[in-house]
């Protein structure tokens, strides 16, 4: 299939014109990072935890592949969170190494940016999957009910409902997801599809928190998706679920000499909701 335009173009010096060297340093220079924090999501369970502004995270498979959902908040105003689908637009549909996660309306700033992908070889696959996709969102128990009739609590959904409960949000603040370590794609019928995750034990996705960060992942029930979910061959796939490790550092702070967190969106305007002064009022 011919390749087309996108329709958002990064061109230089635009809000979209990353600066890839400051972002390479913070990858490569690491002698200098202190690890803050780590943690483990169990299997079928999800996890929260806060990032400051200026520090890296990582979301790395301890015991060998599994795929995981990540939802993304400002810290101190939950309404500002992950936008997956303006992320779509902006970046990409599968994103990596450079690529920002960005923010909901009225803010529009670039929640994180990945610095390291460990999977950012993978490419293009012969059926046309790649990794780490803001295509899909989270499994969750409502479609489970809908389709086969039968409750499951820990789907992605609930995982990340209990995760963010202490921090005094509810299911209403979950939303659409980064799958990290999940390869998809959309097949001939334009439909979405999901393969086995391609991860090895070890690997890892790094993000660079722009502002101060809550952050929750669920480690998904089907594991790293290598047995059938539906379908005649459908199974239960709890052999193949494995927790997954989140390590937060703070990096060497010459490093962010020059940086600062993104202003939120410049626009002011109140969507033309304003009526025009009558005559007779001048």
């Amino acid at each position: 299939m011919p390749s087309y335009p996108a329709a958002y173009q990064a061109t230089k010096g635009s809000a979209l014109d990353v600066d890839r060297a400051f972002y390479q340093r913070i990858a490569d220079q690491t002698d200098g990072r202190e690890l803050v924090e780590t943690l483990v999501v169990p299997i079928r369970s999800g996890r929260a935890w806060a990032v400051p502004a200026g520090h890296v995270f990582r979301i790395v498979t301890i015991d060998g592949p599994q795929v995981a959902d990540l939802n993304i908040w400002n810290r101190h105003d939950p309404r500002e969170r992950l936008w997956a689908s303006r992320t779509r637009q902006l970046q990409q549909a599968h994103v990596s190494t450079h690529d920002r996660l960005w923010s909901t309306l009225p803010f529009l700033r670039p929640l994180v940016t990945i610095t390291k992908d460990t999977l950012a070889d993978y490419g293009i696959d012969e059926h046309g999957g790649r990794v780490h996709d803001l295509l899909g969102t989270r499994c969750d128990p409502y479609v489970n009910r809908m389709l086969t009739g039968e409750d499951f609590h820990h789907h992605c959904h609930s995982n990340l409902t209990r995760a963010v409960a202490p921090y005094g949000l509810t299911e209403f603040d979950v939303h659409d997801v980064l799958n990290v370590f999940q390869v998809t794609g959309l097949n001939a019928e334009d439909k979405y599809f999901m393969k086995a995750c391609p991860a090895q034990k070890g690997d890892f996705l790094e993000f660079f928190a722009e502002i101060d960060l809550l952050c929750a992942l669920s480690t998904c029930p089907g594991g790293d998706l290598s047995v059938p979910l539906w379908g005649p061959d459908a199974r239960d796939p709890l052999e193949v679920c494995r927790p997954l490790g989140v390590e937060v550092y703070r990096v060497d702070p010459a490093l962010l000499d020059g940086w600062q967190s993104p202003p939120v969106a410049a626009y002011r305007g109140n969507h033309g909701l304003t009526l025009p002064t009558p005559p007779w009022e001048t």
